[in-house]
Order: C-alpha cells, then structure tokens, then sequence
C-alpha cells in the first residue's frame, strides 16, 4: 500500500513539473529600427518646453535612484 502511495506522489510530482515547464509558443517578431507604439506627444513641442517636460516625466519615475 505504502510503495504505491509513493509511486502515486512521484507520477504527481512529476507531472507537475512537466506543467510547470510547458511555455506558450506566441513569438512577434519585430523588424529592427522600426518602433510600432504609439507616438510621444512630448514630441511636437518646441525644445525648451520637452526638455521641460521630460525632466518632470523622469522626476515621476527615478525618484528612488
């Protein structure tokens, strides 16, 4: 009885590892130098107000470095 309970906890064990390691196959592939997000708004101001702007952004953000 005891030989089988161990037989039964190492099959589980197993096969929950097995699980454990299965990954999905989902793969995008990106073409180099191209980027497909959404555009920056910070882009189309004038310099002096962006570089404003993303030193407030970076403060949000870095604040623990």
């Amino acid at each position: 009885m005891t030989r089988r309970c161990v037989i039964a906890v190492v099959l589980l064990l197993g096969a929950g590892a097995i699980a454990g390691c299965y990954e999905t196959p989902d793969v995008t592939i990106h073409e180099p130098g191209q980027y497909k997000g959404k555009k920056d708004p910070l882009l189309n101001q004038q310099a002096s107000s962006r570089d404003e702007a993303l030193h407030k952004r970076f403060d949000l953000v870095q604040t623990d470095r």
